[in-house]
């Protein structure tokens, strides 16, 4: 076959598009094509879309902006920044403002400034974290000497835009100790031209080495009502609405973390259909939270001694989804709240005014010993609730562990009774026990503090032993030591005191007893020591009493027979035991049967 007869077989199509297809079907209609679907804009989520743009516009950080302010205005800018902080407060967002302050220009300024009031011709770029003059660097996955040292070669080089060349290394705790040692020397003498500002959580982690050489700014937690009014103006923007009560949840939940509170803001506005009102209660079931104010009833059977109550609430909140560790801990937030609020008053307590009052009512009606004790049981409370393979059963036992001993007396309490031989009390309810064996026939424990047995206090002593009650009663411990120990008195009159030093007595002994006691009873008194003729010290006469005491047991045949018996034994000590006290039994009344 000739080459022309090949080029005309080429280029013949290969079909008509006009005739019909192999199974006798009609062309295809040529149609045209679709035009491209428009694209659809991408959400922002508000911790971005509210992140600010100015220092003005910083949560709950007035006096690290107050310092940078001094110092831009005054020209003394640090060549490094240390900034740290829990998550969500704002580190690396003011990160890059200062490294935008450092490098602000418009039209009008050309100088470092915090006075961010127009856009200068570097800060979008800076602030979206693209400008090539501004090195952001998360030392979480760049930990190595290596990648510190890259980063160091480029310092020598000056900006290509800017006016600083500026290094924001975030988690800078996490760098590995090589590649400290190879920031160490640049940071101490770094270019003109460089500034390096660091952000991390773990500030007892950086080197002090590093800390020296940096200003350092501690931001702090924003508090829950800074961050409620600014959910508050978020949520008005928006145009979304939450009542008061669900905006101070979202507000404590955040733990001073404004980033967690637009966040959660973010979740809650999505809860509710468009035009109506989020709710605390759908912020509550979002949250996992159980109702504050059933929680309070609980903490209130609790301090009450109400077991019975106080199980039956908590089966009742676990009912309806809250997790027993939550509840724990709000019950331990109700210990603190009613602590403060002992010191300081309801005002000091931010919540509604009808749970201040209750929480405020719980902490008048017991001493602070029982709330330290009771704050220190449910630290321990919540632990085991989170460790326990059942958390509502250790949550009630918990429970039911608090309600028995919140309410027993102090180590110092329980001493003075045991001496004085009084019954302990506290304890747990008292006998009287529902049928239901849930406890909840217990009398009521949440009264007026009993008030601690104190020595009334003698205007003018008329003994010596009336001198010592004072020297007791106004816990002069040093000088009470002393003269129990050392004074053998000889003779008393009010206003003179006439004693025999024993050995080793402070040289000092009197003139203190003169002036203490003229500060109590505000008359003078004379005080004197002489050589010999005193009575024994207390000291002296509690030691006699223990050995006659002693000898006397020794002596007895029942203790001899036991001291045989046993070969090698000693006595240690004697004590002497309270007798129990045997209530009188209730006389029976009417004729038997």
């Amino acid at each position: 076959m000739a080459d022309d007869d090949l080029q005309d077989q080429d280029e013949t199509p290969e079909r008509d598009e006009a005739t019909d297809d192999m199974f006798g079907g009609a062309p295809a209609p040529v149609t045209a094509p679709l035009p491209p679907a428009a694209p659809t804009a991408a959400y922002t989520v508000i911790a971005r879309k509210y992140r600010p743009r100015r220092f003005e516009d910083l949560i709950g950080q007035e006096a690290m902006v107050r310092t940078l302010t001094n110092a831009f205005s005054s020209g003394r800018i640090a060549q490094a920044f240390m900034l740290t902080g829990v998550r969500g407060v704002g580190k690396t967002t003011t990160a890059r403002l200062i490294a935008r302050a450092l490098n602000y220009r418009t039209d009008e300024t050309d100088t470092p400034t915090i006075a961010l009031t127009d856009e200068g011709r570097h800060d979008k770029a800076i602030m979206a974290g693209q400008h090539i003059d501004v090195l952001e660097l998360d030392a979480a996955s760049h930990t190595g000497v290596d990648n510190m040292r890259d980063i160091l070669d480029s310092v020598r080089y000056a900006p290509v835009e800017a006016r600083y060349k500026v290094y924001i290394i975030d988690e800078v705790h996490m760098l590995s100790k090589g590649a400290f040692n190879a920031l160490l020397k640049t940071l101490e003498e770094p270019p003109p031209h460089a500034k390096f500002i660091f952000a991390t959580t773990e500030i007892r982690k950086v080197p002090v080495t590093i800390l020296s050489r940096c200003q350092r700014f501690d931001l702090r937690r924003v508090e829950p009502d800074v961050i409620a009014g600014n959910l508050r103006t978020i949520a008005e923007a928006e145009g979304a609405r939450l009542d008061d009560e669900a905006v101070m949840m979202i507000a404590r939940a955040a733990e001073g973390s404004v980033r967690d509170a637009q966040s959660l803001l973010d979740q809650a506005i999505v809860q509710a259909e468009n035009g109506q009102i989020v709710s605390a209660a759908i912020v509550r079931d979002m949250l996992g939270l159980a109702d504050r104010a059933q929680t309070i009833g609980l903490f209130e059977h609790v301090m009450k001694g109400e077991i019975g109550e106080a199980l039956e609430a908590a089966r009742v909140l676990y009912g309806f989804g809250a997790d027993p560790a939550q509840v724990a801990l709000d019950i331990l937030d109700h210990a603190h709240a009613s602590a403060i609020a002992k010191a300081l008053g309801p005002e000091a307590l931010i919540m509604p005014r009808d749970q201040a009052a209750r929480l405020t009512a719980v902490g008048s009606a017991v001493s602070v010993g029982t709330l330290s004790r009771v704050w220190q049981m449910l630290l321990k409370a919540h632990d085991e609730v989170r460790q326990a393979p059942d958390p509502l059963a250790a949550l009630e036992m918990a429970l039911i562990r608090l309600a028995y001993a919140a309410d027993l007396p102090g180590p110092e309490e329980a001493l003075k009774a045991l001496q004085s031989g009084e019954p302990l009390g506290g304890g747990g309810p008292g006998p009287t026990v529902s049928p239901g064996g849930g406890g909840g026939g217990s009398a009521a424990r949440m009264v007026a503090p009993r008030p601690a047995s104190q020595p009334q206090q003698l205007a003018q002593p008329q003994s010596f032993d009336d001198v010592v009650r004072m020297i007791e009663h106004n816990r002069d411990i040093s000088l009470l030591l002393d003269v129990r120990k050392y004074v053998r008195p000889i003779s008393f009159r009010p206003g003179a005191i006439t004693f025999e030093p024993a050995p080793g007595a402070p040289s000092n002994l009197a003139g203190r007893l003169v002036g203490r006691l003229k500060d109590w009873t505000g008359q003078p008194w004379l005080v004197a020591a002489e050589g010999g003729g005193g009575a024994e010290s207390a000291y002296e006469r509690e030691q006699r009493q223990r050995r006659e005491v002693r000898a006397e047991i020794e002596v007895d045949p029942f203790i001899r027979t036991v001291m045989d018996a046993f070969p090698g034994a000693e006595i240690v000590e004697v004590r002497q035991l309270a007798a129990p006290v045997v209530e009188d039994a209730p006389e029976e009344t009417g004729e038997a049967e």
